[in-house]
C-alpha cells in the first residue's frame, strides 16, 4: 500500500502532525506503538503538575505565619497521588477521545521498522509513502543493573504516579528540571528527599548568580549531594539500601524508593534508520537541520522529542505543523523553529530560561550586559511572603536590544511568557522601560533589572 505521508508516533508532535496533514490529503497514515495519547498527558507536564499543585498548597498551608496567620495543621495526603491518577486519566481520555474521531483505515497500533527509504513494516505488512514524519519520542533512560538490584523499588518518572501511596523517603538520582520539580514536590508533601546529582547545580539555570539563588534556596530542603552518584543498591529490611562515596568516605543512606532521574533517551533506536542508509546506525549523528527537522536532503522529517535540543510540548507541537507543510512543498523546504526559546521548571520558587541563556550568550562570545534585579525586598513577593530568589537580563551592549533572561521568582512562568513573547520583537531596554509597570506587582522587578542594565551600559 502507497501513501502521500506516514507518519511514525501519536504523541504531541504526531498528534499536530496528522491534524495539519489531514487537511492536505486523505492518502495518510499513522503508525504509534503504544498508548494513543501523549507523554505530557499521561506521564509528563499534566500529571506531575497536579501533583506540584497539591505540594504547592501544602507547603503554603504550612506556612501561613509569613502572611501573619498562626494555625495548626492537619493534612490526610493519602488522596494526593489517587488524584493526581484522576486527573491524567481525564487528560488522557481526552486525547483517546479526539483519536478515536480519525478514520480507522488512517491508524495502525504496532511497531515501524523501515525496510529501505520509502518502506517500512508494521506486523508484518509493507506500507509505502512518498514522505515520513517520524515522531516517535522518548522513554527514561533504563538502568538494568540498577533494575536487577532492586526491582520494583526503582522507579521512573513514567511510574512514580502509579505509587499507591506517598513514601516515607525517596532517593532522587539527578537533578535536572523534572527531578527538581519531582525531589521538591516530594519534600513538601512529607517524603523525605535526598537527591544525588552529577554536577554542582539544580536544575538548568546558567547563570552563576541566578544557579547561586536556585543552591541557597533549594539545597536544604532537598538535601541535595553536589558530585555525588551512587555506587550500588541493595535491598535490606524492606528497604533500599544506597552506597556512595562522598570525598574519600563511604556512605549510605536507607530509602523506600529510588526515582531514577538521570533522563530520557530517544525510541529512534528501534526503526531501523541503518536501512535507508547505513550511516544513520549511530542516532547521536544523524544528519538532521535544526530548524527544518529534515533527514539530510530526503522527504523525511523527524519531530518532537525525538531528536531536539528544546523537549518542550509547544515545540513539539510546532515542529509536527511545521514538517507538515515541508512534507507538502518537497522538495522546497523552509525553515520553521521560530519560537522565542523557553523553558519553565515548576519549582518553588519557579526557574526560568527566555531567549539566550547567560552561557549561550558567553560560548557565542556575545558583548552582552548584565541587568540583575533581587526578589529578597521586591515589594509585591515581600507582601506574599515568597521573597525569594531574582532575575536577570541579558541586553546586547552595542544596540542594546534585549537578548534573554534567567530567573528565579515566585510565579516566574508569567514574567517568562512576557518576555518571550516580545523577545521576536527585538525590543531595546527604552522600549521595554517606557511600558507601564503596575505597583506592586511581581513585574516591577523586571522593571528593575532593566534599569539596572541601562544604569551598567550608560556608567560604562
Amino acid at each position: 500500500m502507497s501513501y502521500d505521508l506516514i507518519i511514525i508516533g501519536a504523541g504531541t508532535a504526531g498528534i499536530s502532525a496528522y491534524t495539519a496533514a489531514k487537511r492536505q490529503t486523505d492518502n495518510l497514515l499513522i503508525i504509534n506503538d503504544g498508548p494513543w495519547d501523549t507523554t505530557c498527558a499521561r506521564v509528563g507536564c499534566m500529571p506531575s503538575k497536579v501533583l506540584i499543585a497539591s505540594a504547592n498548597q501544602y507547603h503554603d498551608a504550612k506556612n501561613l505565619s509569613k502572611v501573619g496567620i498562626q494555625a495548626e495543621l492537619q493534612a490526610d495526603l493519602s488522596g494526593v497521588l489517587p488524584r493526581v491518577r484522576e486527573y491524567r486519566d481525564r487528560f488522557t481520555s481526552g486525547m483517546q477521545k479526539t483519536v478515536d474521531g480519525w478514520k480507522a483505515e488512517h491508524k495502525i497500533n504496532g511497531k515501524a521498522r523501515f525496510i529501505n527509504h520509502n518502506t517500512v513494516e508494521v506486523n508484518g505488512q509493507q506500507y509505502q509513502a512518498k514522505a515520513f514524519i517520524i515522531a516517535v519520542g522518548t522513554t527514561p533512560r533504563p538502568n538494568d543493573e540498577w533494575q536487577q538490584a532492586i526491582g520494583d523499588r526503582l522507579l521512573t518518572t513514567d511510574t512514580i504516579f502509579e505509587l499507591e501511596q506517598l513514601p516515607s523517603s525517596i532517593a532522587v538520582i539527578g537533578s535536572g528540571a523534572i527531578s527538581t520539580e519531582l525531589a521538591l514536590a516530594l519534600n513538601q508533601l512529607g517524603v523525605e528527599t535526598t537527591v544525588f546529582s552529577r554536577g554542582k547545580n539544580i536544575a538548568n539555570a546558567t547563570s552563576p548568580k541566578i544557579q547561586e539563588l536556585i543552591n541557597t534556596a533549594l539545597q536544604p530542603q532537598l538535601n541535595v549531594l553536589f558530585e555525588t552518584t551512587p555506587e550500588s543498591f541493595e535491598l535490606k529490611d524492606n528497604q533500599v539500601q544506597v552506597h556512595f562515596n562522598q570525598g574519600d568516605e563511604k556512605k549510605s543512606i536507607a530509602v523506600d524508593y529510588v526515582l531514577n532521574a538521570t533522563g530520557r533517551v530517544s525510541l529512534l533506536d528501534g526503526l531501523a534508520l541503518d536501512q535507508i542508509d547505513p550511516s544513520y546506525d549511530d542516532i547521536k549523528s544523524l544528519p538532521i537541520n535544526e530548524y527544518t527537522k529534515q533527514l539530510a536532503d530526503r522527504p523525511i522529517f523527524i519531530v518532537g522529542d525525538a531528536h531536539t535540543t528544546t523537549p518542550v510540548q509547544h515545540e513539539a507541537s510546532n515542529e509536527g505543523k511545521i514538517a507538515v507543510k515541508n512534507v507538502f512543498s518537497y522538495p522546497e523546504v523552509k525553515q520553521g523553529k521560530d519560537l522565542a526559546p523557553l523553558s519553565i521548571v515548576f519549582s518553588s520558587p519557579e526557574i526560568a530560561l527566555v531567549g539566550q541563556s547567560y552561557q549561550q550568550l558567553k560560548d557565542n562570545n556575545i558583548d552582552f550586559e548584565v541587568g540583575f534585579a533581587s526578589y529578597e525586598s521586591q515589594g509585591r513577593a515581600t507582601v506574599l511572603g515568597k521573597n525569594v530568589g531574582g532575575i536577570e537580563v541579558y541586553v546586547d551592549k552595542a544596540s542594546q536590544v534585549f537578548l534573554g533572561a534567567e530567573i528565579f521568582v515566585t510565579d516566574g512562568e508569567h514574567l517568562a511568557h512576557l518576555l518571550a513573547w516580545i523577545l521576536n520583537q527585538k525590543p531595546t531596554i527604552s522600549d521595554i522601560l517606557s511600558q507601564p509597570f503596575y505597583h506592586p506587582t511581581l513585574e516591577e522587578g523586571v522593571r528593575t533589572a532593566f534599569r539596572d542594565v541601562k544604569y551598567k551600559l550608560k556608567s560604562s
